[in-house]
């Protein structure tokens, strides 16, 4: 139990992932490159952005990797916590909007009793 769940990244296990599937890590890498570019979005709201997502996918490589690119780009503090914020309200959201499923089946399983007992 010694180990972490996430082993900690390395300069060794980036150089392996990109020895196995060299082509795709550089796609990968270009990709990530122009995506977080400065564009229609400044890179700064992009990380704020990424650093939101990260918490709601709880990767935590992203949520620490992010962060930091966010701080470089001058993210301040306040702005990282109400984006990680806005990601616990949307993922609450989501049990709040799914809801309406377990209401409907609720409501099925109701009428369905209600129409065995006559």
């Amino acid at each position: 139990m010694d180990q972490p769940v996430y082993p900690p990244g390395t300069p060794e296990l980036s150089h392996r992932r990109h020895e196995l599937a060299p082509a795709i890590d550089d796609a990968f890498r270009a990709f990530s490159k122009q995506v977080f570019a400065d564009g229609a979005l400044p890179s700064k709201m992009k990380q704020l952005i990424a650093v939101a997502v990260a918490h709601v996918t709880q990767c935590p490589y992203c949520i620490r990797g992010h962060t930091n690119a966010a701080l470089r780009a001058g993210a301040r503090p306040e702005e990282l916590m109400e984006a990680i914020w806005v990601a616990a309200e949307m993922r609450a959201g989501g049990a709040f909007a799914h809801s309406t499923i377990a209401l409907s089946a609720m409501a099925e399983a109701n009428h369905s009793r209600s129409g065995e007992s006559k």
